[in-house]
């Protein structure tokens, strides 16, 4: 490990809750050295994209509403008759990108099959996440479309405390879209009120309403 590699990492563990460290001219090799120290740590998310590394802490409104997410999916996949594994904030790189990130959550749906069990990912010859759903609250600093366009992830939810989008992968780029392209009937605007109702009055009673708003609307 490298002095400047431990010094930034001495930084990182003195991070209060809910904040952004933002860096530049920072090394592909000091960004995996600092993911191989801070494997699989929850208080964290790491960011990289060509030389500029994000590196945020997580609050207690961020990781209730990212667990969310997870609920509404296991209803509506499960109604809809689709396997789901979801794989949280595993790490995504590729090294010839020089690009790299922690999601908020990512799930395979359509490669779910394919992906079950397994416990290692390399995104060289696997196939990267159908979905990635991101809880921006407090951290807009750096743009991850970049990164996940060229992890090639066809679906990004955004959510940023307030508002949910919908993004697809169109070519190199991300564009908005009212519907998701992995659920055609399902709207952002529908599913971010069930995510209110979810904030404001718990799991249950949004689960409770969410499956029979899919019963109404998506049965195939």
């Amino acid at each position: 490990m490298s002095i400047q590699t431990s010094s930034l990492l001495e930084t990182i563990e003195t991070l209060p809750a809910n904040s952004t460290l933002l860096l530049h001219e920072v090394s592909w090799a000091e960004y995996e050295d600092l993911l191989a120290l801070l494997p699989d740590n929850p208080r964290f998310r790491l960011s990289y994209d060509q030389g500029t590394l994000q590196i945020m802490t997580l609050s207690p409104r961020h990781e209730r509403v990212k667990s969310l997410f997870t609920h509404l999916l296991t209803v509506l996949t499960e109604e809809l008759n689709l396997n789901l594994v979801g794989l949280g904030s595993t790490t995504f790189r590729l090294a010839e990108a020089a690009r790299g990130l922690e999601p908020d959550d990512c799930y395979y749906i359509h490669q779910a099959e394919r992906m079950a069990g397994r416990d290692t990912i390399d995104l060289a010859t696997d196939p990267p996440p159908d979905l990635v759903v991101e809880v921006d609250i407090s951290h807009p600093s750096l743009d991850k479309f970049p990164i996940y366009a060229s992890l090639r992830v066809p679906e990004v939810w955004r959510h940023d405390g307030a508002t949910l989008q919908f993004f697809r992968l169109l070519g190199e780029r991300y564009t908005q879209t009212p519907e998701s392209g992995l659920f055609p009937l399902l709207a952002a605007e529908v599913l971010a009120g069930f995510v209110q109702q979810g904030n404001q009055h718990g799991t249950i009673p949004m689960m409770r309403a969410f499956r029979d708003w899919v019963r109404a609307h998506c049965q195939q």
